[in-house]
């Protein structure tokens, strides 16, 4: 089948209305009232007095910046955040808290782009709330001190260009810091469908968890899969095809304890694919916890998988956001221009140019940020030892409390525990696709599709 994504109309008609009922009524006035305290907020912290400086003069003023004058040339911008405290990587309406808004508002701050209209922007993905990245990626058309005609990618070119990682970071929040950039030869080269692989990585503590058979449960997840069971299945935006490959599904260890105890060793779960579907991680995660407490055995996730078998998804909270990284991407060494032809011999792919004041000062800036952190940390770790010793000085218990990785998994735990296949289970993929055909979210034809083909704007990842 084919699915198109009808756009939401800014406003509900009076008939739409008058079809409500009397609690979709309240919950809509619930959500405009919310909507409408956001957008105060924001034009409240966007308004800034018309302040004078010493000479009297409006120090909040300044002559517009001519980019008619200016050179141009696209770039691959390469950088880090640290998303717990952000509503995600995508610019919202309702909120200025995210990484997108902080970055743009830099880029025209420092005079780097016009508008991201005009900009020729794209992203390697699109983490959501909570989650941080460590080599996000995007394309984009920057000013330029060189001529196109002056070859902008000559070595003397490049070292002479503008430091557009150093004016980004004087401007950007500490948590969002910009690494390197890459001069680009074919100008439609695109961060996002450019990249041929993206690798997560999933933080969590060893506690009481069975590695090796969370190991086997990964190893069923290699290879190309229907996926509806392990994501949030997203129908309204026109997501009706589950099916993705994942290339590689590990189990690392990443920081062994200085006090021998294994259960605070620090692992990470490494996921690498093309492509991912909403909260797919997370859910991933979630199943592999359950195998790794003892509460479902390793076949769960081929069972998960077999979508035959079982099309509708059980019930089960994802695992929390704060733990996930966008580790790494990789890109293709060749794009093609909109006739299908590459625009430039050899790979289009150039070395990251890093500068080492740059990077001094960003690994400063995070090493104070570390230790803010680890102090804490160390401090929790010294209470939680002197807790241990105490527990077993006055009960005799010698056994190690060991539930660091329990609270990785949202949601209310109840006393007994429900296997996953003996849940109550959530709406089919037909079910929704009929639930938003009605609703006029979507148009539904009955041209058919190769299940292995991903639907428009699947390559952005979501996690």
């Amino acid at each position: 089948m084919e699915v198109k994504v009808n756009k939401k109309s800014k406003s509900s008609t009076d008939e739409e209305l008058l079809q409500l009922s009397k609690q979709e009524l309240i919950d809509k006035i619930k959500q405009l009232e919310a909507h409408n305290s956001q957008l105060k907020c924001i034009v409240q912290k966007n308004l800034k007095p018309d302040t004078k400086n010493e000479n009297g003069k409006h120090s909040n003023k300044r002559r517009p910046f001519d980019f008619s004058k200016c050179h141009k040339r696209h770039i691959l911008l390469r950088f880090f955040y640290l998303g717990w405290d952000y509503q995600g990587f995508a610019a919202q309406e309702d909120s200025i808290e995210t990484i997108e808004h902080h970055l743009f508002t830099a880029l025209q701050k420092v005079c780097l782009i016009e508008s991201r209209e005009t900009s020729n922007y794209n992203r390697c993905g699109r983490t959501d709330k909570g989650v941080s990245a460590f080599h996000q990626v995007i394309s984009i058309d920057v000013r330029s001190k060189i001529a196109p005609e002056d070859d902008q990618l000559s070595e003397d070119s490049l070292a002479t260009e503008l430091d557009y990682c150093g004016m980004l970071n004087r401007v950007l929040p500490e948590e969002i810091r910009c690494l390197a950039w890459m001069p680009m030869v074919n100008p439609s080269y695109s961060a996002r469908f450019d990249c041929r692989s993206r690798t997560y990585r999933y933080f969590f503590p060893r506690g009481n968890l069975r590695i090796d058979a969370m190991q086997e449960a990964c190893r069923h997840l290699v290879g190309a899969h229907d996926f509806r069971n392990l994501c949030k299945m997203d129908v309204g935006n026109g997501v009706v095809n589950f099916v993705r490959s994942i290339d590689e599904c590990t189990i690392h260890a990443s920081q062994t304890d200085s006090s021998g105890m294994g259960s605070y060793d620090m692992m990470y779960l490494q996921l690498r694919g093309k492509a991912f579907l909403w909260h797919q991680v997370r859910c991933i995660m979630a199943v592999l916890l359950l195998v790794g407490d003892g509460k479902e055995d390793p076949t769960i996730v081929k069972e998960l998988l077999d979508v035959d078998r079982n099309p509708c998804k059980p019930q089960y909270s994802m695992a929390s956001d704060v733990p996930l990284n966008l580790y790494d991407c990789q890109f293709n060494e060749k794009s093609s221009d909109a006739s299908g032809e590459s625009v430039s011999e050899g790979s289009d792919l150039r070395d990251w140019i890093f500068k080492e004041e740059d990077l001094r000062r960003t690994i400063s800036d995070l090493q104070t940020l570390w230790t803010r952190a680890s102090v804490k940390t160390t401090m929790m770790r010294e209470m939680l030892q002197t807790l241990q010793d105490t527990f077993t000085q006055h009960f005799g218990a010698h056994d190690q409390i060991s539930n660091q990785a329990s609270s990785l998994t949202l949601g209310v735990r109840s006393r007994e525990y429900c296997p996953l296949l003996q849940r109550q289970r959530c709406e089919s993929l037909e079910n929704r696709i009929e639930h938003f055909a009605k609703k006029r979210r979507i148009e539904v034809s009955n041209k058919s599709i190769d299940s292995n083909v991903c639907p428009p704007g699947a390559l952005e990842s979501s996690t």
